[in-house]
């Protein structure tokens, strides 16, 4: 019954012709232009101004002081570490209290680093599509607090894994 259905509608089916579904020429001639916004130039965003650069300079010469005090102590930390007996004992101690004042003279480069990373999304969140020049110099002051703190990372762990083993 379905089957013979089927065959009676298909003989009331219109037999026009209709248009192709094909792309026509006119469609292919179609080309997409740029909305106006694309067309607009970007305007060019403005350089890092003296006062950004000299805090900059500033957060980058804090982070040099704070390796230059944390090179100092890092031989005395080398030493006691070194020197170091039991968990127990006062040698122990004194490689604990080094490795704090390590981590202590880090503290201050990781300072610059936070206001280094504020400056940044504070750049970025003015110019969102692109990074800015002024977004450019802080990533540039990032990048080199940022090595500063990843050796002296590694200088602490090596040395709380030697006075942890």
């Amino acid at each position: 019954m379905p089957l013979a259905a089927a065959l009676l509608s298909s003989g009331c089916a219109s037999t026009r012709d209709y248009p192709s579904l094909s792309i026509r020429e006119v469609e292919r001639n179609m080309r997409a232009r740029p909305s106006k916004a694309e067309e607009a130039e970007t305007p060019q965003l403005p350089a890092a101004s003296a006062d950004l650069t000299t805090r900059l300079d500033g957060l980058v010469a804090m982070a040099r002081t704070a390796d230059g005090q944390f090179a100092d102590e890092k031989n005395r930390a080398e030493r006691a570490v070194a020197a170091a007996g039991g968990r127990t004992s006062d040698s122990w101690s004194a490689a604990q209290i080094a490795l704090a004042a390590l981590e202590s003279h880090r503290s201050h480069a990781m300072t610059a680093l936070a206001e280094l990373d504020q400056l940044y999304v504070d750049a970025r969140d003015e110019a969102p599509l692109a990074p800015s020049p002024k977004a450019e110099s802080i990533a540039a002051a990032r990048d080199t607090v940022s090595q500063i703190i990843s050796a002296q990372d590694s200088v602490i762990e090596g040395l709380s894994a030697r006075l942890a083993g």
